[in-house]
């Protein structure tokens, strides 16, 4: 079954102002759950909600002729952009084309959902939009991972290059962080071995040790010394 986001909770904004908690902080690090009141006022509640205002609807062109309907809403992982996934033609969803329209191209106008200058022919000219297999998920993030990797390993060739030439006290502070830094890719690289060679059903339990692996990589090759 296909898992949708809702990504607008209208009411929500009233009931945490009057309560008073703009967010929550998970114990023992500085991850912050949830968003701030303002943040809430001013995106989330006036946004649009995939289960009221998204899914199943119909999609219309500024010629007002229905061109597909709401089939899904994709957030991207860097969540910059989402995506509305139409289905365009077909009968009961046998021969139906989906397509995936970045979110910003479509409008709300007098309650109807808007693709400026959408045709059928133009959108089932379209690429197919087909959701991607498990396996096409783990190499994709394996191959993120070997990238942040393969960036600490070039890191630590210039901290090594500037330890070289630093005086005394900036050498054991470099020093002290090429040792940081290889460490932690030491983990990362264990943790993504790890995943390697698990399963294609078993690599999701792994997803969250590597990414976790990774951020304090990322975080220990970007330290500034001073």
């Amino acid at each position: 079954m296909k898992k949708t986001l809702l990504i607008a909770a209208l009411g929500m904004s009233g009931m945490l102002a009057a309560i008073g908690a703009p967010s929550a902080q998970i114990a023992g690090s500085s991850t912050t759950l949830g968003v701030m009141i303002t943040e809430m006022n001013e995106v989330v509640a006036t946004g649009w909600s995939a289960k009221k205002s998204l899914m199943g609807k119909a999609v219309y062109n500024d010629a007002n002729t229905k061109i597909g309907t709401v089939e899904d809403l994709i957030v991207a992982p860097d969540k910059k952009v989402s995506y509305l996934i139409i289905g365009v033609g077909g009968f009961i969803g046998m021969g139906r084309h989906d397509v995936a329209i970045p979110t910003s191209q479509i409008k709300e106008q007098g309650g109807k959902l808007v693709l400026a200058g959408g045709a059928k022919d133009a959108l089932k000219a379209m690429p197919k939009f087909d959701y991607a297999s498990d396996t096409t998920k783990r190499d994709q993030f394996i191959a993120r991972a070997d990238v942040d990797i393969a960036a600490a390993k070039v890191k630590i060739a210039d901290l090594e290059k500037r330890a070289t030439m630093a005086t005394d006290e900036a050498k054991v502070k470099l020093d002290a962080q090429i040792v940081a830094v290889q460490k932690d890719m030491k983990y990362a690289e264990d943790k993504l071995s790890e995943m390697k060679k698990a399963t294609v059903k078993e690599w999701r339990k792994l997803e969250s040790e590597v990414s976790t692996a990774l951020a304090r990589l990322r975080v220990s090759a970007d330290k500034v010394i001073s």
